[in-house]
């Protein structure tokens, strides 16, 4: 066959679809499998619940074979987890009321503590993610791993029961972040300056942004709040939602401290 005529048959022939989600299967080795069963407690049934949870919904830009990210697992997971907590805290604090036990929960299940957990058990060296992702995927991990770590107790729930899902909860989010006593502290430094604020019949604290430096996907956000005209504290933040709590924070450590304003 000529060279011209093997070129233009070359570009005819039907392409292979690429197995892009080998990829995939390459990252969740056996040995990494058994990583997941020691930290869960038990052996796997059924692999493809787990793989389902590992996977961000960014990971299907490179995958033929999945359309569906970790999301619905982590829907689950949430649900499972808002029980197991809520027992815990039931049986816990027998004479504290609802008002009290939804405020401690939230503290529980928040989005940092769930990464932190997610950190505990390595989680992070499991999950895929797409290439493009990965280039930011440092800063943005903190949401990913939470949202991972909830995919996880769903997949355990759908595998090995509403016990295991408790005793994985039990181990690597109640007791270590219960051990101190500090999820009973509250860190809500927005709720506590607007407290004050009433308290002592002032204006309501305003927030406003004095700066924001950074690319797009890695800003941070710089936030002084004020109370009247006065300036009570500043704060920075990946976010300006971080960057309101860390500036009432200042303010009320200024107020703690007796400080003229």
């Amino acid at each position: 066959m000529s060279s011209f005529l093997s070129r233009l048959f070359n570009k005819l022939k039907p392409k292979e679809k690429k197995q892009k989600s080998g990829y995939f299967y390459s990252q969740l080795t056996p040995e990494k499998l058994i990583q997941l069963e020691k930290v869960i407690g038990c052996s796997i049934k059924n692999k493809s619940y787990f793989k389902q949870a590992l996977i961000h919904r960014s990971f299907l830009e490179q995958s033929t074979e999945h359309d569906s990210s970790n999301e619905r697992l982590e829907f689950l997971g949430d649900s499972v987890l808002n029980m197991v907590v809520a027992e815990f805290l039931f049986n816990k604090f027998p004479d504290e009321d609802e008002g009290f036990l939804t405020k401690i929960r939230a503290r529980l299940v928040n989005r940092s503590v769930l990464a932190d957990s997610a950190e505990r058990i390595n989680l992070s060296n499991l999950l895929l993610v797409s290439k493009n992702f990965s280039n930011y995927y440092t800063n943005g991990s903190r949401t990913v791993l939470s949202d991972a770590f909830e995919a996880i107790i769903g997949a355990i729930y759908l595998d090995s029961g509403l016990h295991t899902a408790k005793n994985f909860i039990l181990k690597n989010l109640i007791e270590p972040t219960t051990f101190h006593g500090e999820y009973l502290v509250d860190e809500n430094y927005k709720s506590q300056l607007l407290e004050y604020a009433q308290a002592n019949k002032l204006d309501i604290p305003s927030y406003v942004v004095v700066s924001e430096e950074g690319p797009q996907h890695d800003r941070t956000f710089t936030i002084k709040v004020l109370i009247g005209s006065k300036e009570y504290g500043r704060g920075k933040g990946r976010n300006k939602k971080s960057a309101e709590q860390h500036s009432a924070k200042a303010a009320m450590r200024r107020i703690n401290r007796n400080e003229k304003f």
